[in-house]
């Protein structure tokens, strides 16, 4: 079986041409449309069980790609959050030598995410500013207002 992390190379080197061909608020619309059409599961998982279904989805995610990353579930005090500090797919673009990496490549875990996530009542951020190192961090919030 073929991991995922076999197509990061293509999906970046898509997200180039997509960006060359009509500007990056074209790469964007893909990832809304990635969004809309492919997590579902964790749509549901945070509608069904709050934090506690982002801590289910990203535990079976992150693991199926071999994530290096510690999570944080505190349903006490609202916050879920990941510490990633080795992405694979990021990881890999940066090992690549044949080929430029998309240089956003990294802010699709942005849009993906919070496309899902905020309609449902929770804040995301994202620090994206250690990619360089294949490494970010994501909290996910609830908001007081959504008990």
């Amino acid at each position: 079986m073929i991991s995922c992390t076999e197509f990061i190379p293509a999906y970046s080197a898509y997200f180039s041409f997509l960006d060359q061909l009509a500007g990056k608020q074209a790469v964007v619309t893909f990832w809304e449309y990635l969004s809309d059409k492919y997590l579902d599961n964790l749509r549901d998982l945070a509608a069904q069980k709050g934090l506690r279904g982002c801590y289910e989805y990203w535990s079976l995610a992150l693991n199926e790609e071999a994530a290096t990353f510690v999570m944080t579930l505190d349903e006490e005090n609202g916050f879920f959050e990941i510490d990633m500090q080795a992405c694979p797919s990021k990881g890999r673009l940066l090992e690549l030598t044949q080929m430029e990496p998309y240089p956003d490549y990294c802010e699709h875990c942005d849009v993906l995410y919070r496309r899902v996530l905020e309609p449902l009542g929770f804040t995301y951020d994202i620090d994206l500013s250690r990619t360089d190192k294949a490494q970010c961090t994501i909290t996910v919030r609830k908001n007081p207002e959504n008990k």
